[in-house]
């Protein structure tokens, strides 16, 4: 899972979206400017090149996460990987634009309409007459129903992630001939265009034994511009090769390798010439950048330039002048070493001015969660108080102003701008106002400067949101609360001795008091406390959240954007213990088991809301063996109102009406405060400088059959398309 890239959310969506969302036609006209969605902040940037100008042939290293456990995006451990095969391989109805709206594929298909409403919806696919399967058989109405079976959750036999869509489905049937596929749903559903995306053979949805584990290391029967040709898990890659039977335009390159490489280790894989094409972080974006600079050859730790005989002369000195030889050879060594270690990033340095940085917004947002499931979060007040706290502006500014790319707030957590159901909706929740967060703080009970009673007989069992061996740092600052006797460094001298602050389980920090020289009043009596940012406390307890992150690679932009926070909760009197926690158990044992406060995670964008977000926004009801049902919304916040706005836009077949009930949604889903959208995740990727249609692809869905490398005669002379230069962004 990416903390900070595709959310938790990703394999259970993996069948309507990855990385990229689909919808839906008629309404692809461009938005007027009275249109809230507005437009795009950032187009792809993939140096796009006419096929006419790329080579035939060759093979595209891609870095990827992982090699994937599944090829069956249904399932519920597929993966990023999954679906970017998947859509390289198998036949999409729809496939998404740069302004994160669907578009037929008419590869696949030639038309798609609503031809009937009453008595019920009735939707004809009328396929392209070319599409066959790799054995050469058509594409048809056997291959819809197969998978209709399968998702539709009837049968549990079939191992399904999810069957959203395909349970609104009462027949499928072959239309007037071969070529044409009739749909009719048991009730109204209004993201129709989601379905059979991907679409698999009936081969693989016809048994249960098939779609189980026929489909998970292999793909017999493809239906794309390229095929699986094999999946090797020693060597950590798949090869993706060129279709025989693609009657699209055919695929530039020969092959595709997508190799498994973990972040920290992709600057030197680009170095190596192992990959030409990988999704970075923004400390490797700035060697890449850095690399197209002139370079001084004139440091003394440029590598050739540093000789041996420097370092016999530095040891005869040391020698001469007391040094043991030892010591003198020990010093030799350490100067050797980070000679070598600098000519090693030279080295790297001059291999990565073959690349070059493509930049855009990732279709994903990084949101702020707020854990509603108990302690003071469970007040709808005290999560108003931490959202009006936040400049969100700020937040994105420090994130996405550095790396050059627009750095607006998301004020929708249903859609992003430019797709058709974005709206600004956050003024059902208000503006940044510190003021009216302390107020509502106080109206909730928790008063500045409070007393804080000393309970050390509730230790470990009562540290916040239940963390078992935690390692976290505070970020707590002065809190403000000068409690008499105690002089201890907890009132502000910063000198303060190591009985740190305890957390109870609530969230709620308590902080020690005691006798001090010269204090004479009782125990527990809170002397006036500083203005603004006195820390906040109630029932004796002082106000401090858990604050959850991830520690592993890439994880540096969550901690920052988690520091300004804290600050920003300072000022109002909330407290925070920031918790890093290691990758993998952040979500299982963090985020979805609900032991967290405060949590940064992002959640990919959809085309479909009305299908797809409604179980991250779901109210939580409890199931049949006593727990709660969450479904996907983790931070345990919903309410029924909401789940009605999404059940009217699901059946809601009329697209303005569609778009006016998912935007009143969203309204109340901020007005509940549950969680914080902030900023739509930045896309940073690094490419060979002559690969051309590949890239930082934005909303728009990767078309495989134009990637490839550039003729010689089509380069510039840095080698990009027309000479583009490194960091350059194309515009959608």
């Amino acid at each position: 899972m990416s903390h900070d890239g595709v959310g938790p959310r990703a394999a259970l969506r993996s069948v309507a979206f990855l990385t990229a969302g689909v919808l839906a036609v008629p309404a692809l006209a461009g938005c007027g400017s009275d249109d809230p969605a507005g437009k795009p902040l950032a187009g792809a940037d993939i140096a796009r090149a006419d096929r006419t100008l790329i080579a035939d042939g060759g093979t595209l290293r891609w870095a990827v996460d992982t090699v994937p456990d599944t090829l069956n995006t249904f399932q519920s451990d597929a993966d990023a990987t999954t679906t970017r095969i998947a859509q390289a391989v198998l036949p999409s109805m729809y496939r998404t634009d740069g302004r994160g709206r669907p578009v037929r594929n008419p590869d696949y298909l030639e038309s798609a309409e609503v031809v009937d409403t009453e008595p019920r919806q009735v939707v004809l696919y009328r396929l392209n007459q070319q599409a066959v399967w790799s054995d050469g058989r058509e594409i048809g109405a056997a291959d819809f129903a197969a998978q209709w079976r399968a998702l539709s959750g009837k049968d549990t036999a079939y191992w399904t992630a999810r069957n959203a869509g395909y349970d609104h489905i009462e027949k499928v049937q072959r239309g007037r001939n071969d070529l044409e596929v009739k749909v009719t749903f048991s009730r109204p559903y209004a993201d129709w265009r989601s379905l059979f995306t991907p679409l698999y053979p009936k081969e693989v949805m016809g048994t249960p034994d098939s779609f189980n584990d026929g489909a998970r290391k292999k793909l017999k029967v493809t239906a794309g511009p390229f095929t699986v040709q094999k999946v090797d898990t020693e060597e950590d890659e798949v090869t993706l090769a060129r279709s025989t039977r693609w009657w699209g335009d055919p695929a530039r390159l020969s092959r595709i390798v997508l190799r498994e490489v973990p972040h920290g280790k992709r600057i030197s894989a680009l170095a190596a010439g192992t990959v030409d094409l990988a999704e970075i972080d923004p400390a490797a974006a700035r060697r890449i950048t850095a690399a197209a600079l002139p370079r001084n050859g004139n440091s003394p730790l440029a590598g050739p330039g540093a000789d041996r005989s420097a370092a016999d002369a530095l040891r005869s000195w040391a020698v001469a002048n007391g040094s043991d030889e030892e010591a003198a050879d020990e010093e030799i060594s350490a100067r050797e070493k980070l000679r070598e270690k600098a000519a090693k990033h030279a080295r790297q340095q001059k291999a990565l001015g073959g690349f070059e940085v493509r930049k855009s917004l990732e279709p994903a947002y990084t949101q702020l969660a707020l854990n509603g499931a108990g302690g003071p979060l469970a007040d709808e007040r005290v999560r108003r108080a931490v959202a009006r706290a936040l400049d969100r502006e700020a937040i994105a500014e420090a994130v996405l102003e550095p790396l050059g790319l627009p750095a607006e707030p998301l004020g929708s957590h249903l859609a992003l701008s430019g797709q058709t159901a974005y709206a600004d909706g956050s003024g059902a929740l208000g503006e940044q106002d510190a003021k009216e967060a302390r107020a509502l703080l106080a109206d909730a009970g928790w008063e500045p400067g409070g007393p804080v009673r000393k309970e050390k007989e509730k230790d470990d069992e009562e540290e916040a949101a239940g963390s078992e061996g935690d390692d976290g740092s505070e970020s707590e600052g002065d809190d403000g609360t000068y409690i008499v006797g105690e002089d201890d460094g907890s009132n502000g001298d910063g000198e303060g001795d190591d009985k740190a602050p305890r957390e109870s389980g609530t969230g709620t920090g308590q902080l020690k008091q005691g006798g001090a020289p010269g204090a004479y009043a009782p125990r527990g009596t809170a002397a006036p406390a500083r203005a603004g940012s006195a820390r906040v406390a109630k029932d004796g307890k002082a106000l401090t959240l858990r604050f959850v992150l991830p520690s592993g690679p890439g994880s540096d932009t969550l901690r920052t954007v988690a520091d300004r926070i804290s600050t920003m909760l300072e000022r109002i009197g909330i407290g925070t213990k920031i918790s890093e926690v290691d990758d993998e158990s952040y979500f299982k044992d963090h985020i979805a088991s609900g032991v967290y406060d405060l949590a940064l995670y992002s959640w990919p964008a959809t085309a479909y809301p009305a299908t797809d977000a409604r179980p991250v926004y779901a109210k939580p009801v409890p199931a049949a063996d006593g727990s709660l049902n969450v479904e996907q919304n983790y931070t345990r916040v919903g309410t029924d109102q909401v789940d009605q706005l999404f059940d009217q836009a699901v059946t809601t077949l009329d697209d303005s009406e569609r778009r006016a009930l998912l935007r009143k949604a969203d309204s109340r889903i901020w007005a509940a405060a549950g969680s914080i959208p902030l900023y739509q995740r930045p896309q940073l990727t690094a490419a060979r400088k002559n690969l051309a249609n590949a890239g930082a692809f934005g909303f728009r869905t990767p078309v495989y059959e134009d990637m490839g490398f550039l003729k010689k005669s089509a380069q510039g002379p840095t080698g990009a398309p027309g000479g583009r230069s490194a960091g350059a962004s194309a515009g959608d």
